[in-house]
C-alpha cells in the first residue's frame, strides 16, 4: 500500500497526461493479442534465423518482397575462420541455382560461394571489400554478401530450414 501512494505522489509530479501508475488498465483481447503478435515480431535473433532458407554448401537466403538476401551461415564462417577477403560478383550477373558466384578467404582456408536460387545480382554488400571481418562477426545481418531477383520462386522449397540445417550440421559430425 504503501508503495502504491509513493507511485501516485511521482507519477502525480509528471504531466497529467500520462496515466496514474497506480490505476488499473484494461485492454481488450484483441488489443492484447495485437501486442503479444508484434512483440514476437520484434524479436529480431530467433524470428530471422527461422526466415532463413540454407543450401548443403552453408550458404543462407532470406527472401523479402522478392528480392533473396544471401549469406554465409554461422557453422560456414567459424571453420573458415577470419575473413580477409570476399570475392563477389558484378551487379546484374545471372546466377543458376548452386552457380559458383564468388569465393571467401581466410587466415587458414578458402571457400568458393554458390548461389542458393536462380536469379540476378541486384546488390553486393560493399562494406565488405573495406571490413571482410564483417562476416565474421555478423553473418546474418551486416555481413550479408549479395542481394538478388528470385526467378525461380519453387526452388526454395528444396533448402533447408533452420531446424533440417541443424540437423544437417549435426549428421556432419557423426
Amino acid at each position: 500500500m504503501a508503495m502504491r501512494v509513493a507511485l501516485r505522489c511521482i507519477s502525480a509530479n509528471f504531466s497529467t497526461v500520462l496515466p496514474q501508475i497506480s490505476r488499473p488498465v484494461q485492454i481488450s483481447a484483441h488489443r492484447l493479442l495485437w501486442i503479444a503478435n508484434n512483440a514476437r515480431a520484434l524479436s529480431t535473433a530467433s524470428r530471422l534465423f527461422t526466415a532463413l532458407k540454407f543450401t548443403d554448401k552453408h550458404e543462407w537466403v532470406r527472401v523479402e518482397a522478392g528480392v533473396g538476401t544471401v549469406g554465409i551461415s554461422k557453422f560456414a564462417q567459424e571453420a573458415l575462420g577470419d575473413v580477409v577477403y570476399c570475392g563477389l560478383p558484378e551487379v546484374g550477373q545471372k546466377l543458376e541455382q548452386m552457380e559458383e558466384f564468388g569465393a571467401l578467404e581466410s587466415v587458414k582456408a578458402a571457400s568458393e560461394l554458390y548461389s542458393p536460387l536462380t536469379g540476378e545480382v541486384t546488390e553486393i554488400n560493399r562494406e565488405l571489400t573495406d571490413n571482410p571481418g564483417l562476416v565474421n562477426k555478423s553473418c546474418y545481418e551486416g555481413g550479408w554478401l549479395i542481394k538478388m531477383t528470385i526467378d525461380i520462386p519453387v526452388e526454395l522449397d528444396d533448402l533447408m530450414d533452420a531446424d533440417s540445417y541443424d540437423k544437417f550440421i549435426k549428421s556432419l559430425d557423426e
